[in-house]
C-alpha cells in the first residue's frame, strides 16, 4: 500500500502499485481531503447516503481533479486540455458490466465498468465490499468491479469478477491485432489489483453463505473460519483472488488481508457501512478508479 505525493493529491490517498503499461493511471480515495462532514467526513463520493448533494459534487471534482494532477505528475503535459471524468455505476450488488463511452452518460445499474475510451475513469465505490482494477499488460484496457459477496458468488459460479472480465477479454479483442486471443491467453496478460476492504476477523456470515461458496467449488471452504454457532467469517479478499486465480490471472496485487487493509479496523481511513451504517445510510463511500490516459 502506498500513498500518493501530497503535492498532488490529499497524502492519505493510495496509489497502486502494481507495474500499469504507460498510459494507464489508478488511484483509490479514503476519507481525506474533502468537504463532507460527520460520519460522511470528508471525501464520500456517494450520493445515496444522506450526505449533501453539494459536498459530494465537490468531492467527485477532487477525484477528477486527482486523475489530471496523476497524469501531469507522470509527465503527460500534451494531454492536460482533455478533461478527465470519474464514471460512477449505480451499484445493485449484482453483476452487470457498463462499457463506458456506451450508453447516455447516467449513473446505470451496474456493479463493474471496462473502458479503452481515454479520459474515462472505470470507478466503483465502497465501505467494505471489496474494488478490483483490472488492467492489461500491454493494451489501453481497464475495468473495475464492485465485489460483495452476492456480487462474487453470482450465480452458477458466474459472477461480478466473471463477468467483469468476459466484458474487459471483449475489449481486448477489439484491439487492432488481438482478434483471436482466448480467454485463456487474455487472463495470462492481464493483472488485477484488490482494494481495501472488510478483512476476515470483522466479517461473520451465516451459514447459507458459507455453502453457497463452498458447495459447488470446495476449495473455497478454507477462506471461512467457524464462529458462533451457525456463523463463519469470510475471507473476502481471499474469495476474490481465489475466483481470480480460475478464471487465469495470477497477477494479483494490493490487498493481501491483513488487518492495514480492512475498512473495519482502520476508522480514521477508510469508510465502513459494518462499522458505522444504518438502513438510512450512516456512512460515505470511498472508490477506486482506473482510466486510460
Amino acid at each position: 500500500m502506498s500513498a500518493v505525493d501530497p503535492s498532488c493529491f490529499p497524502a492519505d490517498w493510495l496509489l497502486p502499485q502494481w507495474p500499469t503499461p504507460p498510459g494507464v493511471f489508478s488511484l483509490c480515495t479514503t476519507r481525506a481531503g474533502g468537504a463532507s462532514e460527520g460520519l460522511f467526513g470528508t471525501t464520500n463520493l456517494s450520493f445515496n447516503v444522506g450526505d449533501e448533494p453539494a459536498h459530494v459534487e465537490r468531492n467527485r471534482h477532487l477525484l477528477a481533479q486527482a486523475m489530471q494532477a496523476l497524469e501531469l505528475q507522470a509527465g503527460r503535459r500534451a494531454e492536460a486540455a482533455r478533461p478527465r471524468q470519474p464514471v460512477f455505476v449505480r451499484q445493485v450488488h449484482g453483476s452487470r458490466v457498463q462499457v463506458l463511452g456506451e450508453g447516455n452518460g447516467d449513473e446505470l445499474p451496474a456493479d463493474a465498468s471496462v473502458s479503452d475510451v481515454p479520459g474515462l475513469g472505470c470507478t466503483v465505490m465502497a465501505a467494505d465490499c471489496l474494488p478490483v482494477l483490472f488492467c492489461h499488460q500491454q493494451l489501453p484496457v481497464v475495468g473495475a468491479a464492485h465485489s460483495g459477496w452476492r456480487g462474487l458468488l453470482g450465480q452458477d459460479g458466474f459472477g461480478v469478477l466473471e463477468s467483469c472480465f468476459a466484458a474487459y477479454a471483449q475489449k481486448v479483442r477489439q484491439q487492432p491485432g488481438h482478434s483471436g486471443l482466448s480467454d485463456a491467453q487474455i487472463a495470462e496478460q492481464t493483472m488485477a489489483w484488490l482494494g481495501p476492504c472488510i478483512s476476515q476477523p470483522a466479517f461473520e456470515v451465516g451459514a447459507e453463505v458459507q455453502a453457497a461458496f463452498a458447495g459447488p467449488d470446495p476449495d473455497c471452504a478454507a477462506l471461512f473460519a467457524p464462529g458462533k454457532q451457525g456463523k463463519f467469517f469470510a475471507n473476502l479478499s481471499g474469495l476474490a483472488r481465489h475466483r481470480l486465480q480460475r478464471l487465469g490471472i495470477a497477477q494479483q496485487f494490493g490487498n493481501d488481508g491483513s488487518q492495514d487493509w480492512c475498512t473495519v479496523a482502520n476508522p480514521a481511513r477508510f469508510f465502513s457501512h459494518r462499522r458505522d451504517g444504518s438502513p438510512a445510510g450512516g456512512t460515505g463511500r470511498f472508490a477506486a478508479c482506473i482510466w486510460v490516459a
